[in-house]
């Protein structure tokens, strides 16, 4: 019984000092402020080149077995991403960009369009509910500024995007480094620790590593297959803006689990303006790609590396949407899994510094 009391005073005394030590960071702040502004300034360029370091990387490690000096498989990485992008703005860019004037140039079609349904199908209906009734008459009274407000979301979108090019200027210079000294970090920290401490530390690195690599790595050549297998379909079935539609397809797949169904509601938008046999066929060829994806292409490149049940990430990426839009669902899943391994980490360094005879209770 002595023992259970001990236990229990233990656990309130650390939740005391934990609340207690989050209220006097609440109470000071204004103190981090500054912190949180220079965190926010290299935010884009750090996770930017985090990425693309998690991407590239292995690249770098395998020529520096290869008797290739670090400095310049990292020169080579660079010259092979400069050719990607020329090629992309050469080849792919002038056609996504074409594609792009004519969706927003067709948007007011599609509204008149849905106006003329909308109106047929009242027509033809001889029995509506007034609720229903009051409900169609709203959406046809706002329908008529639906697409200013289309296009003025479009502009307001693309100058968010415009906003973050000054960071993304600076993405170069940290993924030079990252991939040139990125491997000297851990053993210039650990210099500073005691023996027993820089093991745990190696070790949390290396989990941490383990986890973003993987997601990183595979989420991109998942994505890039996802894309590929759309476009492919959407030239098959004849789809308008079956690049543009792709690439969307390839962006959104990086959201796990809801992120095909998100990609899939353009292309049947689409489809359904060009032929509503169209987007059936869309709705075909997003379920043929997905399928194999899930059951082929996932299983072999990603396997079960974070180890997340679908109903958790789709409650973390509800709330990472509601907090901080599009960017905090599309790193939220990651996020989690790096406080995931963290926790996991600590919990069982902890668990082997407790005496043998006082296991704990939870």
């Amino acid at each position: 019984m002595a023992l259970f009391d001990r236990k229990i005073n233990r656990i309130l005394v650390t939740l005391i000092l934990t609340f207690g030590l989050v209220y006097l960071i609440y109470l000071t702040r204004f103190i981090f402020e500054p912190v949180s502004a220079y965190l926010a300034a290299i935010a884009v360029p750090i996770i930017g080149a985090g990425i693309i370091f998690y991407v590239t990387n292995p690249l770098v490690d395998w020529l520096e077995k290869k008797k290739i000096a670090r400095i310049w498989g990292t020169l080579i990485v660079f010259f092979l991403i400069l050719l990607v992008l020329a090629l992309f703005v050469l080849f792919i860019a002038p056609t996504v960009q074409g594609q792009f004037t004519n969706f927003t140039d067709s948007v007011p079609k599609m509204v008149d369009s849905t106006e003329k349904i909308i109106d047929m199908w009242q027509e033809r209906q001889f029995i509506i509910p007034q609720q229903v009734e009051d409900t169609i008459n709203n959406i046809l009274d706002q329908l008529g500024n639906s697409a200013d407000v289309i296009t003025a979301g479009i502009i307001n979108t693309i100058g968010q995007v415009f906003s973050f090019v000054f960071s993304f200027f600076l993405i170069p210079f940290f993924l030079f480094f990252m991939l040139k000294d990125g491997h000297k970090f851990v053993p210039f920290i650990t210099k500073f620790l005691k023996p027993t401490q820089a093991t745990s530390f190696k070790k949390l690195t290396s989990e941490v590593n383990n986890t973003l690599s993987s997601f990183i790595q595979g989420q991109f050549i998942v994505s890039i297959c996802v894309g590929t297998m759309l476009y492919i379909g959407y030239l098959i079935i004849d789809l308008n803006y079956s690049l543009s539609l792709a690439l969307f397809g390839l962006v959104m797949n990086f959201i796990p689990f809801i992120g095909p169904f998100l990609s899939a509601v353009p292309a049947v938008i689409v489809g359904f303006f060009q032929d509503p046999i169209i987007a059936l066929w869309a709705i075909a060829v997003m379920v043929v790609a997905q399928q194999i994806e899930s059951n082929f292409i996932s299983p072999n490149i990603m396997g079960r590396a974070l180890s997340l049940h679908p109903l958790t990430v789709i409650t973390l990426i509800l709330a990472a949407g509601g907090i901080a839009g599009f960017l905090g669902v599309l790193f939220i899943i990651p996020a989690y899994a790096v406080v995931k391994t963290v926790i996991a980490h600590f919990y069982d360094e902890w668990k082997k510094r407790q005496p043998e005879d006082d296991t704990p209770i939870l």
